[in-house]
């Protein structure tokens, strides 16, 4: 292993030919030969450059439709050689093996073919061999061999030769490697997953997971915590695949609050009328519709204005100058939304603190795809929470059904608690929460609290009595005593939805029935923890 290692012989083999010609020329400059494959050398060749086919190394002409190009001693052998090794010199020379001291390649486009809907057997023709193969071998050598596989390093690599004389630093080779070798493990990854998708194995032995550096945070949870934001890839809208528009960069909170919030507003769809919701600490303070984004924004805020203070804020539709204006009336952390209009972007960046999101739609909270969480030694996978309630999956319990300004509410009301922290309890009143019980050890202790939020809101609005009054109420698990019930309904709830499943269903529905209450049964629960 040497410092600083020469750079003469070049293999170059890419699926994308971003910034080819330009590092090719660049290499041919600095006196480094060219050597190449199929249609990267064609595309060297039409530039005018002078490039060696990679057949005339291993004295075989790619066979099998371009499967079996560079798996051969004579590609192999010229990157894993130990320049310092005595035995692996004379092996080079004795069977007419050349060097290669920087390999270019990147992979296969399995990933977007994947992406784009492409079928089984297209798939597979798109799972990459000799580019990987290649690349590891390149990566374990890095003691003489430089390995890049994304066209971000082309400028720095010849800025490395330039300040180095034509070689590299085994610095510089090292973070290649690493850059080189996570590349592989992502594609496998992509691969993998994607497999075991197409066979239907929900518990595959082995699980992988990757992702593409968008960000290095300037800490985590908390400062003394280091953090950095990883895209998977996926086109999904929301904050991984947002444009900001302004403001500082986003904080691990922010990020993971700006995500809580663009999935629950997506629950609600644009045709159905504008929907705001406003998060805390990932749970949901306020929640509402209405007939404009302003005003949803206005009901959502009038659930909880305290919380909102410094708070996150998703729409569910393009954002206007009426809704800007409104929302900086308190301090916003972010601000994210399927667009925004000119007069909207122009008003927030009055607002320098402020960061304003904007994404290419809505989530579709119906589509499938994966949710992982870390434990100590391991981590667990599960589906997305996906699940979807129709008005005729209700199972009524009680003797009186929900008249339908109660079921649109108590529709409402569900949708938000499955974004709300278990034990989750969600009044709602006219399509808008006005009260919200999340993350306490005890269902009980969410209702009151919920209960006690809308009794202090009513101080704060002036208003004679807390909007619990005429409420509905949405539980995310099943009641286990009556009692969480009936501190609902003495907090003015006429309905409850729930899943139920309770041993003591019986209690409960009996307790429902005294208090006059409507009650419905999804058989859905929505943990969230």
């Amino acid at each position: 292993m040497t410092d600083l290692a020469p750079l003469r012989r070049a293999l170059l083999s890419v699926s994308d030919k971003t910034g080819l010609i330009d590092l090719a020329k660049a290499l041919a400059a600095r006196k480094v030969e060219l050597v190449s494959t199929g249609g990267t050398a064609s595309a060297l060749r039409e530039a005018g450059l002078r490039v060696q086919d990679v057949s005339d190394l291993t004295g075989f002409p790619e066979m099998m439709d371009g499967r079996v190009k560079t798996l051969h001693p004579g590609v192999h052998g010229g990157l894993l050689a130990l320049r310092d090794d005595e035995a692996h010199m004379g092996a080079m020379q004795a069977h007419g093996i050349k060097e290669i001291d920087l390999l270019v390649v990147n992979l296969y486009p399995f990933e977007a073919t994947v992406a784009r809907g492409a079928g089984y057997a297209e798939a597979i023709e798109n799972i990459d061999i000799g580019g990987p193969a290649m690349i590891r071998a390149a990566a374990k050598n890095h003691g003489f061999v430089t390995v890049v596989t994304d066209p971000e390093d082309y400028l720095p690599l010849l800025s490395e030769l330039d300040a180095h004389e034509g070689k590299t630093r085994l610095a510089f080779r090292q973070r290649q490697a690493q850059r080189a070798y996570a590349r592989t493990a992502a594609y496998d990854a992509a691969v993998s997953t994607w497999m075991a998708g197409a066979i239907s194995d929900p518990a595959p032995r082995r699980r992988a997971f990757a992702g593409t550096i968008a960000q290095t945070l300037r800490y985590g949870e908390n400062p003394h915590q280091a953090a950095a934001f990883y895209r998977d890839g996926s086109d999904r809208p929301g904050v991984a695949t947002a444009t900001q528009h302004q403001g500082k960069e986003l904080s691990y909170n922010n990020i993971n609050d700006t995500d809580a919030a663009f999935e629950l507003v997506s629950e609600f769809l644009p045709a159905d009328g504008p929907a705001c919701a406003i998060i805390k600490h990932a749970n949901p303070c306020g929640v509402a519709r209405g007939a404009t984004l302003a005003e949803a924004y206005q009901r959502a805020y009038d659930c909880d204005r305290t919380s909102a203070f410094g708070g996150i804020i998703a729409v569910n539709g393009p954002l206007d100058l009426a809704t800007a204006q409104a929302i900086t009336e308190i301090f916003t952390e972010v601000v994210i939304a399927p667009g925004a209009n000119h007069d909207a972007i122009a008003h927030f960046q009055s607002k320098k603190n402020l960061r304003l999101l904007t994404t290419p739609g809505l989530a579709n909270p119906a589509s499938g795809g994966l949710a992982f969480k870390q434990v100590a030694g391991g981590f667990l996978v599960q589906d997305r929470d996906n699940g979807m309630i129709s008005p005729d999956e209700l199972r009524v319990v009680t003797k009186r059904a929900p008249n339908d300004a109660e079921l649109a509410d108590l529709l409402f009301a569900w949708k938000v608690a499955k974004h709300v922290k278990s034990n989750a309890i969600v009044y709602v009143k006219d399509g808008a929460t006005v009260g919200v019980g999340a993350g306490q050890m005890s269902r009980i202790d969410s209702t009151r609290i919920a209960a006690q939020k809308a009794r202090d809101m009513a101080e704060v609005l002036g208003l004679p009595a807390p909007l619990t009054q005429g409420s509905v109420v949405a539980s995310d698990a099943f009641f286990p005593f009556a009692d969480g019930l009936l501190a609902a309904a003495e907090a003015g709830a006429t309905a409850i939805i729930q899943p139920g499943g309770s041993m003591r269903d019986d209690e409960v529905i009996a307790a429902a029935d005294a208090a006059g209450l409507a009650m419905v049964f999804t058989g859905q629960r929505h943990f969230r923890h």
